[in-house]
């Protein structure tokens, strides 16, 4: 008798393990929160520090007529700064409507939109030279949920406090929609 209750007890012991372990998977990294990337100014911004809050990307250019969307963005980021992140990414590969350097950047943003949310590298979204972190943003292998391509400046990815992929809005949707807000 003792022998088959050590048995049961053993066999519950690891069907309760197999549980926890199952329903708590997203308490490891995510393949997000290992990617590599700078700011701006060039300093290594640690994806994983983010683990609690949302991420919300978004590609980004000084010269387009999305770029009224920065002051929406800023907005955003102060209204809910307790649980998301914004991460601005600037880059030149639309209509080379980001020829900046990093100072011109920072300045431009700073000037006349007020940004005060983490802005990285220049960096390319898309072809060849397709930074990691838009390769796991646009590749279901690695994100896991769904292919995309970015079609224009200002298209925006919401990442879970975990470094799980919700979804993409493209350029027209502004940050202050709540096809967004309603997922904060």
């Amino acid at each position: 008798m003792k022998t088959i209750l050590k048995a049961w007890a053993l066999c519950l012991t690891t069907i309760i393990l197999m549980s926890f372990t199952m329903n708590h998977n997203h308490l490891k990294p995510s393949e997000l929160h290992t990617i590599k990337i700078n700011s701006l100014m060039g300093e290594a911004i640690n994806l994983a520090d983010f683990k609690g809050k949302k991420i919300l990307f978004v590609n980004v250019a000084s010269e387009c007529g999305f770029t009224p969307q920065y002051a929406d963005l800023q907005k955003l980021s102060i209204e809910y700064g307790d649980r998301l992140v914004i991460i601005g990414v600037p880059c030149n590969q639309f209509g080379g409507q980001e020829p900046g350097d990093k100072e011109e950047i920072a300045s431009f943003c700073k000037k006349n939109y007020g940004v005060t949310f983490l802005m990285t590298e220049k960096v390319d979204v898309k072809g060849n030279n397709q930074h990691p972190l838009y390769s796991w943003l646009t590749q279901k292998s690695q994100n896991k949920i769904a292919d995309s391509e970015v079609k224009w400046n200002f298209q925006k990815y919401l990442v879970d406090e975990n470094g799980n992929y919700i979804e993409m809005f493209l350029s027209d949707v502004n940050p202050l929609d709540t096809s967004i807000t309603d997922q904060l």
